[in-house]
């Protein structure tokens, strides 16, 4: 495909009996920020070290920029690395630090100055080149190791959960700094990260790996509204599960669910699953309205009683949890307006939800390493909420 020059082809790596890459093929363009994400164990931290020259695959070939590169060393491959601890030399200047490629490479002097005064402008810490790491923070440190990565002008960055060491306050910040860095210079960032916030808020596209496969391409928007697997909907986000089986098909493009022990719900059914397919209902909070009063009955609405078991004032929004018989079901109200002066849907009310057929995702039932994941039985469902941390 035009302007895709990073590709990996049927890449395949065991260590021993454990199979930690099996047969991926992606493409990246040339100046994209891509994510690969996933849990601990998945594989995406092999794929990086892969391309980095660390590691071999057993089969396939890694292509940059046209050339088949899966042979080369290290050294001899146009792409850098930045790792979780920084890698800097204590012993030597931030200016030292960053000038080290360029000085091993024997560059002149005077040009090693102009290359180091553009990082140090880069990342804006022109005042700070005479200090040791040890005398800076460590947002600062992270961004010494981005201009060292990148005074050797690589054509791909690869960033090995570059922000795991640093405090939530601190990551955050972090997060927009290394998006305005990406803007600025303009190659290709290859982002391995565990975290679903970091990913959906820095990438153009993401890579989600399960066990060593990836379960979906595509944008963030696209992964988020549009999951095409359990795991995908389970690991990006909160959402509900509810289990049922395809009943009957009430249109081309929609079907209606029997789902044990709640009411039958339509859902558009873009995987044309057929009738007594069991399936998995996804459902995100936000997408469900909740309202003391029942709402008129609109095509393609799904309206369903419940009961109030737990409601969570968090400022920007309300999160409230609902039963609805055997189901326990996760609400996020946002707040456009607050009005002091009506009273809130408070706990142990009897209210109405509601969710239109498009927002809601059918999907072949999930596997038991998902349901680990999930951290959920496969009976009687409700909202997932995905903690899971990635030691890779």
């Amino acid at each position: 495909m035009a302007g895709e020059f990073l590709e990996f082809e049927n890449v395949s790596k065991y260590f021993g009996s454990v199979r930690a890459v099996d047969q991926v093929s992606l493409s990246i363009r040339r100046g994209e920020f891509y994510s690969l994400l996933g849990p601990s164990g998945c594989g995406k931290t092999t794929l990086l070290r892969i391309l980095a020259g660390f590691e071999k695959p057993d089969t396939g070939r890694v292509l940059l920029n046209g050339e088949d590169i899966t042979a080369l060393p290290p050294n001899k491959r146009k792409v850098n690395t930045i790792f979780q601890s920084y890698a800097l030399f204590p012993h030597l200047t931030v200016r030292d630090n960053i000038a080290f490629g360029l000085r091993i490479a024997k560059r002149p002097r005077k040009e090693v100055d102009e290359e180091v005064d553009r990082m140090l402008a880069l990342i804006q810490m022109e005042d700070q080149g005479h200090k040791r790491p040890d005398q800076i923070s460590g947002g600062q440190k992270q961004r010494v190791a981005v201009a060292r990565a990148l005074i050797n002008r690589p054509q791909v960055l690869l960033l090995d959960e570059p922000l795991a060491a640093l405090d939530l306050k601190l990551r955050q910040r972090m997060l927009i700094e290394l998006d305005l860095i990406h803007d600025e210079v303009g190659i290709t960032f290859l982002y391995v990260t565990h975290d679903q916030g970091e990913a959906m808020s820095l990438s153009d596209r993401i890579a989600v790996m399960n066990d060593g496969t990836i379960e979906q391409l595509g944008t963030p928007a696209e992964i988020y509204e549009a999951p095409r697997s359990s795991f995908v909907a389970a690991f990006i986000g909160d959402t509900n599960f509810f289990e049922g089986q395809v009943a009957e098909m009430i249109s081309a493009d929609y079907s209606r669910l029997a789902i044990d022990g709640f009411p039958d719900v339509i859902c558009f059914n873009d995987k044309q699953m057929r009738n007594g397919n069991l399936v998995f209902l996804s459902v995100r909070p936000e997408k469900i309205r909740i309202s003391r009063e029942q709402p008129e009955a609109i095509k393609l609405h799904n309206v369903v009683p419940a009961h109030v078991d737990d409601v969570i004032y968090l400022g920007a929004h309300t999160k409230y949890w609902v039963r609805v018989q055997e189901y326990r079901i996760a609400i996020v109200q946002q707040h456009n307006r607050f009005l002091l002066d009506e009273k809130p849907i408070t706990w142990h009310e009897d209210v109405w939800i509601s969710w239109h057929a498009d927002d809601g995702f059918m999907m072949e039932r999930y596997s038991e390493q998902d349901e680990k994941l999930m951290g959920m039985p496969p009976e009687k469902v409700g909202e997932n909420n995905n903690d899971s941390e990635d030691n890779e």
